[in-house]
């Protein structure tokens, strides 16, 4: 049987490569090793540690030619011994999956949002070819080499190169193997999330139950602020009104105490300024006293008038007889003459 691989090139001008199938020796996660020996091994390279699952990008590894500096490689240390105790810390502190029911296991299941797919970007380039649309095109090919060497051919017969009914058999176990893991996970899967759906309702209940009671204790707590609140509110308006009696009180004794003394005085400048007067004295010196200065002075007037009148006509016959005298003496000496 032949073992080896073949190159071969295709009509159409590529390379391909084949070799026979080998399984993978490696041993389950969840199942025990068999106890039966065949004479071929197989298995499940889904399990394979050379086989690496996952984000590969943290396994790249930088040569570096240079000499790393003691610091920066204790820094580098304490850094990575940091990060690991934090992500113990984390793990312990994370809520851990119930154990598994009797007669089952738990398996790995991925529950993350989107899956991440890990390939190789091939640089390509694009090139362009123009041809000549007036080119000549012979209807036959110019030049035919020779044939040189003789032509040969192999014949492979049946079984020569491999044997169906071994080469299948693990990879149908696989498969097989395969269908029936992948059914018994999504089984214990489905169970596990029936488990996790009623741990999550019986949750939820004690949850809903707690919230009544811290709704019922804030609700307490509010009405107990708010009669707090109210019973202050009644002792500072009881405050407030005393000391609104207290300081009315002083201000009655104070002004009762200095208005004692002031009554007196007021009423002693007000009666000396005039405000309080005798009514009749009040009627004599506002009525009868300015008409009898008036009628006086009417007399006066009257008697001054009556003096005048009599100066002016005794002055008058004053002035005649004075003519009447003075013609008298002047009339002798015009009779003389």
């Amino acid at each position: 049987m032949a073992s080896a691989p073949h190159n071969h090139r295709e009509p159409s001008g590529t390379y391909t490569f084949s070799s026979r199938p080998r399984a993978v020796e490696t041993r389950s996660k969840f199942k025990e090793a068999p106890d039966e020996q065949t004479h071929s091994s197989y298995g499940n390279i889904m399990y394979d540690r050379r086989v690496v699952r996952g984000n590969t990008y943290a396994h790249h590894i930088i040569p570096t030619t240079a000499q790393p500096d003691p610091a920066e490689l204790q820094r580098q240390q304490h850094i990575r011994r940091r990060a690991v105790a934090l992500k113990r810390a984390q793990e312990q502190s994370r809520p851990k999956t119930p154990e598994a029911v009797q007669g089952r296991k738990h398996t790995d299941v991925q529950t993350d949002l989107y899956l991440e797919e890990l390939s190789d970007v091939i640089v390509t380039t694009d090139i362009e070819c123009q041809t000549d649309a007036f080119l000549d095109r012979p209807a036959s090919p110019l030049f035919i080499p020779a044939k040189s060497g003789k032509d040969a051919a192999t014949q492979i017969e049946e079984g020569e190169l491999f044997d169906f009914d071994r080469e299948v058999q693990p990879v149908l176990e696989v498969l097989v193997g395969k269908t029936i893991e992948q059914s018994l996970l999504e089984v214990m899967e489905e169970e596990e999330l029936a488990y996790l759906k009623a741990q999550q309702k019986a949750f939820q209940e004690l949850r809903n139950i707690e919230l009544a009671e811290v709704q019922r204790l804030q609700e307490q707590e509010r009405r107990h602020s708010e009669e707090k609140e109210r019973r202050i509110a009644q002792q500072k308006a009881v405050l407030e009104k005393e000391r609104e009696t207290a300081e009315k009180i002083a201000a009655r004794a104070y002004t009762q105490q200095y208005l004692a003394d002031l009554l007196p005085a007021a009423f002693t400048s007000l009666r000396n300024h005039g405000y309080f007067y005798d009514p009749v004295e009040r009627d004599i010196e506002t009525s009868f006293l300015p008409w009898l200065m008036n009628e006086v002075n009417n007399s006066l007037e009257k008697r001054c008038a009556a003096r005048q009148l009599l100066d002016n006509i005794i002055y008058d016959v004053a002035q005649k007889r004075l003519e009447e005298f003075n013609d008298l003496e002047t009339q002798p000496d015009e009779s003389d003459v």
